[in-house]
């Protein structure tokens, strides 16, 4: 199903239709500031599995997932007083930040490393998914594992929507995934190059 929401100013009943959804297991597809992803609640084990199998995705390669805003980071992940600094920065952005998970974060969604991939995207419509569900949202491309993600809401519904809940519509997203940097022991790597320029770590 395709629910169309304002990507400058999102419906507050839509988002809550979406969100009541999630809380019951629900899969979105839901736009980014990068590409569409594809979405759960992040405590709900039901939903996490029928993203990995959507995915066709090896389960000992876990998520990332959005918060709402920056004081929510610290309750999943270890925050020293560097990565904070580079994540009120660059935050909301199109960087995934990779750092020690708290015990608060379900074992589905960190390495083995006791890692994980934490983002703030730029998006109305993503930030008020989230900031209504009340805590993260997994994220991840909404397309199956090798190939090419959806830019196209409609795309999305003709590829995936027998296998998911909602299609978001927030209009064409055409950008590329988000660039992914490691913060873990205030060491900054780069581990995927994406969307986020990255010209600034050599500043630091």
């Amino acid at each position: 199903m395709i629910l169309a929401i304002n990507p400058e100013n999102p419906q507050k009943r839509l988002v809550n239709r979406v969100v009541e959804c999630l809380k019951q297991g629900g899969v979105i597809a839901y736009p980014t500031d990068t590409i569409y992803g594809l979405g759960c609640d992040i405590f709900n084990r039901k939903g996490v599995k029928r993203i990995y199998q959507i995915k066709q995705r090896n389960a000992k390669k876990p998520f990332s997932f959005i918060c709402s805003d920056l004081s929510d980071i610290s309750t999943y992940a270890q925050v020293s007083n560097m990565a904070f600094k580079i994540m009120k920065r660059y935050l909301p952005g199109p960087y995934t930040f990779v750092l020690e998970a708290t015990r608060t974060v379900p074992d589905l969604l960190t390495t083995q490393q006791k890692t994980v991939g934490i983002r703030i995207p730029q998006n109305p419509i993503a930030l008020a998914i989230v900031h209504e569900l009340g805590h993260p949202l997994v994220t991840t491309s909404a397309n199956i594992t090798g190939e090419e993600p959806c830019y196209d809401p409609q795309e999305i519904e003709e590829h995936l929507g027998r296998m998911i809940d909602i299609v978001v519509d927030g209009g064409i997203v055409r950008g590329e995934a988000s660039t992914v940097i490691s913060l873990v022991n205030d060491e900054v790597q780069v581990l995927r190059q994406g969307a986020g320029d990255t010209s600034w770590i050599h500043q630091l």
